[in-house]
């Protein structure tokens, strides 16, 4: 939103003056009355508050305007730059919600292992990339360790997905779960469920795990040939079958593993900047907004049904 103010001068001339200008003043006024009544253009602020969930924001996000997402910004199709702009699945709902909230969205990128942390510095708003929703994660318990890093999350559940294998097309190795990986050099984006997964696989011969700081590094290194997997949600895992290369470099290996909801994380503390977003987010399911966007990056599979609160395991 947008203060104007208007900056006063001292009058010392004689009181004709004074008259002169308290009538020009009053007429000016007038004026602009006529104006707004004959359809003028309103204040942001008025246009804002008339946005269906705007007085559900905390009052520091309607001030601001804006709502600062925190995101990996490189995972395909769920969020990635195109053309310059921030595009996918994730943007094209944050905006879709934001419309129902009166304020604009704004996405910050950030290395997908740091945006937690970045939420609890208050950097962020909000964490929409692809986060799976976890108790650790509710919890603020590092997965690996079982130890507190932080506080826990909040998350509004808005999709479904498990994780996958991309391995080199025509399957080579003859992958066909994460067994079959025991023994094999697998690379992974760091800090996600689908590494968590990898070091959770029991193997006569450890799999030698090489995390990447993007999904999209694990991929360019599965292509020159340097690992014989990338094991990634999947819907990303799709979307890299379907466009590296043409479709002539990568295929699906077995069934998706352990599907589970991405949520939108928020601060525990902010109650309230959560059920605004549960309640946009099923306003677009229930309009059909939620539906259309699904259907434009091909993962309707993944849909879920109601805006769930911390529906992670």
């Amino acid at each position: 939103m947008t203060a104007r103010t208007t900056r006063r001068s001292t009058v010392t001339s004689r009181f004709a003056a004074v008259a002169a200008i308290a009538v020009a003043g009053a007429l000016a006024l007038t004026g602009c009355g006529d104006q707004t009544e004959k359809g003028g253009s309103p204040s942001a602020s008025s246009d804002a508050s008339k946005a269906p969930l705007f007085a559900k924001l905390p009052k520091s996000v309607q001030s601001a305007g804006v709502l600062k997402v925190g995101s990996d910004i490189a995972y395909p199709p769920v969020e990635f730059v195109k053309d310059g702009k921030n595009v996918g699945i994730d943007p094209d709902l944050a905006d879709a919600m934001a419309k129902q909230l009166g304020v604009k969205v704004e996405f910050n990128n950030g290395t997908f292992d740091t945006l937690l942390t970045g939420l609890r510095a208050k950097r962020y708003d909000m964490v929409m990339s692809a986060m799976s929703d976890t108790k650790d994660r509710q919890e603020g318990v590092d997965s690996s360790t079982g130890k507190k890093v932080g506080e826990g999350v909040d998350f509004v559940d808005y999709f479904t997905a498990g994780s996958s294998i991309i391995v080199k097309k025509g399957n080579p190795e003859g992958v066909k779960s994460l067994a079959d990986l025991c023994g094999k050099k697998v690379a992974v984006q760091r800090g996600t469920t689908s590494q968590d997964l990898l070091k959770a696989q029991k193997c006569d011969k450890p799999m030698s795990i090489q995390p990447f700081d993007t999904d999209t590094e694990a991929q360019t290194r599965l292509k020159a040939g340097g690992v014989v997997a990338d094991v990634s949600d999947f819907p990303v895992a799709a979307y890299a079958v379907k466009t590296s290369g043409g479709g002539n470099d990568f295929e699906l290996a077995g069934e998706q593993v352990e599907a589970g909801p991405y949520g939108i994380a928020v601060a525990k503390s902010n109650t309230e900047l959560r059920d605004a977003l549960q309640a946009a987010l099923t306003a677009v399911i229930e309009d059909g907004t939620y539906t259309k966007v699904l259907e434009k990056w091909g993962v309707t599979d993944g849909a879920v049904t109601e805006a769930k609160i911390n529906g992670g395991s």
